[in-house]
């Protein structure tokens, strides 16, 4: 608690009196919903006291303070993962730095595989629900902070807001959009075949190694969530060539994340300034 408080004064003598109503974290390949922030401070995280580093090459690493929608927002340009050698309560710490500066919702979104035949890349997946079970670690293990005990996760994700989202993408003529469950899983590899055939058995529509411990944090301490994935890729076991399993392509991965990042942008603008 001394570190997240030492990290919010210290974010809080950059910014004045702005109060963030909105916490906005960005996958992979997303950062240009930041171009339709009106940005009034930055703050590089390797500024801010026990803030971890972004080391993830296309995660810039800073904090971005603004009016997106005519709302006060904060946006992680650049998240952290537990494949970097974080714990999952240093993944999850900005969020809890975010409480404190008076964020009343989180929007979360990521670059994810999919698993659902019926999607293609770069659809929208907007998350319905998610599994943590795969992952190493809890980031509510340890020494109770900032809520329940025990939390409930029977709805993780705002049902009122994905429903928003849905009548924004078809006022707008988005078609790509889909609803699903999203596994975080630890990566940094990718899955095999066998794995992709297990996730999908579990429920699973698209996986990706971030997202749902931020998620359980922000739920733990109450805060509503939105949650959309990129599909950047297909993972399905029986189409799966042994090129795509072998190399990470990230140019392609960047090129479907940007096809579809006008798009969310448009949803995650729209739906700020509708809440």
């Amino acid at each position: 608690m001394n570190n997240i408080h030492e990290a919010t004064d210290y974010i809080l003598s950059k910014i004045g009196d702005f109060k963030p109503q909105f916490g906005i974290i960005l996958g992979t390949g997303l950062g240009k919903l930041t171009t339709e922030i009106e940005i009034e401070y930055t703050i590089p995280y390797d500024e801010i006291p026990h803030f971890p580093i972004a080391t993830v090459e296309f995660h810039t690493g800073k904090l971005l303070f603004g009016k997106l929608g005519g709302k006060n927002v904060v946006c992680m340009q650049g998240r952290f993962h537990y494949y970097e050698g974080y714990s999952m309560q240093q993944v999850t710490f900005p969020v809890r730095v975010m409480k404190l500066l008076g964020i009343e919702r989180l929007f979360v979104s990521n670059a994810a595989g999919g698993m659902n035949p019926d999607f293609k890349e770069s659809d929208l997946m907007i998350i319905e629900d998610h599994i943590a079970l795969f992952l190493p670690e809890n980031p509510l293990v340890g020494g109770n902070i900032m809520g329940d005990r025990f939390p409930d996760m029977s709805e993780p994700y705002d049902q009122v807001v994905i429903e928003k989202a849905i009548e924004i993408a078809q006022k707008n003529g988005i078609s790509t959009i889909q609803k699903g469950v999203y596994v975080s899983v630890s990566g940094p590899q990718l899955e095999t075949k066998a794995e992709y055939r297990l996730l999908r058995m579990v429920g699973a529509d698209a996986v990706g190694m971030s997202t749902v411990p931020e998620v359980i944090v922000a739920r733990q301490m109450g805060i509503p969530v939105f949650g959309i994935s990129v599909i950047t890729d297909m993972c399905i076991p029986e189409t799966l060539k042994v090129a795509d399993i072998k190399v990470a392509d990230i140019n392609k991965i960047l090129a479907a994340a940007f096809k579809a990042e006008p798009s969310m942008t448009l949803i995650i603008k729209e739906l700020v300034a509708s809440l």
